[in-house]
């Protein structure tokens, strides 16, 4: 990792003050590079950033259509969501429709990421339970894929079950990349995170969006899923996030997906290309403007619409005060 180039910078005062190092990738659906930096062979632990090709057997099990889900349902299975009302509702529904409660997730509980919704949590004097984790709708989905297939719900989140079997088996077909018990660990949801290089998660995200070399029962399930990310972002991740405002700004033209530890990925479905970024120190503000700069670099924006996302690619940073002291920016591969 000490050799992947510097990518973003922090200012203050007009000096840099920290910078972060990183690597990523652009990558098509064949899996061939149209832009890479740093080490994008090293494996890497994809985290949250997949979630909608882990929700792929929700479709392909015929859970979705069993269970009725709607297209909020279906983005909050691939999502990590702020943990606001519409989102613990949302994960506690689908648990409903197949006849399950909150205590069937195996995600565990932490205060909800909006510092609006955990303040409001803290003033009723009520503690988080798992519908608020952010992971509660991808884990609702499992739990309907179990029930859609006959599975015990218990133990869902366990490698051997064959929810997690089947979402292994995607994770290889998409990104075409073997996953073995070496690759394995645990995420901080308790399912299996399996490590894979970066320039297969980019060619993952170029097949999700363009169907390219998929069966057509897969290419339906990923169309579906983007569709249903693309029309309702908020519930992809909450209010002031990255993924809900350049997706709303962008109206469905990229589809981005935070990950933990510095981790992003992104489809131009239009393009037909894949994006997978990784800062080393594992920072969201990085990552962020690391997967900003891809996108404004590939995708054609107009006039206003560039002039809009250009707040993503210097971000000012304030003070306690709001007063700007300096900003966030990409560099070095990534400058321009």
């Amino acid at each position: 990792m000490a050799d992947n180039p510097m990518v973003v910078e922090i200012t203050r005062g007009g000096r840099v003050e920290s910078a972060h190092r990183g690597a990523g990738a652009v990558v098509d659906a064949d899996g061939a590079l149209a832009l890479s930096f740093g080490d994008v062979d090293r494996p890497i632990f994809p985290r949250s950033a997949v979630k909608s090709i882990q929700a792929l057997p929700l479709i392909e099990s015929g859970a979705a259509d069993r269970f009725a889900l709607t297209e909020t349902e279906l983005a909050l299975a691939c999502a990590s969501h702020s943990g606001q009302p519409a989102h613990v509702a949302t994960a506690a529904r689908m648990l409903g429709k197949a006849g399950l409660t909150e205590e069937a997730l195996a995600c565990g509980a932490h205060w909800p990421l909006n510092a609006d919704a955990a303040r409001a949590l803290a003033r009723e004097g009520r503690v988080p339970n798992s519908l608020h984790n952010n992971c509660s709708g991808k884990h609702a989905g499992f739990l309907c894929v179990a029930c859609a297939l006959g599975a015990e719900t218990a133990g869902y989140e366990r490698a051997e079950h064959p929810v997690q079997r089947e979402v292994k088996a995607a994770l290889e077909d998409v990104c075409r990349e073997r996953l073995g018990d070496d690759r394995r660990a645990t995420d901080g949801c308790s399912i299996p995170t399996y490590a894979m290089a970066l320039k297969s998660l980019a060619r993952g995200f170029a097949r999700m969006g363009t169907g390219q070399g998929f069966g057509a029962i897969r290419a339906a399930a990923a169309k579906k899923l983007f569709a249903a990310i693309a029309a309702h972002p908020v519930y992809l991740a909450g209010a002031d996030r990255f993924d809900t405002e350049a997706m709303t700004l962008l109206a469905g033209r990229a589809i981005t997906k935070t990950g933990a530890e510095g981790v992003f990925c992104a489809a131009l479905p239009e393009l037909g290309l894949g994006l997978a970024v990784k800062a080393d120190d594992g920072g969201t503000r990085a990552a962020e403007a690391m997967i900003a700069a891809l996108i404004a670099r590939f995708l054609p924006m107009d006039a206003g619409t560039q002039a809009e996302f250009a707040r993503f690619l210097r971000r000012p940073l304030t003070n306690w005060r709001g007063v700007e002291v300096g900003e966030a920016r990409a560099v070095g591969p990534l400058g321009g």
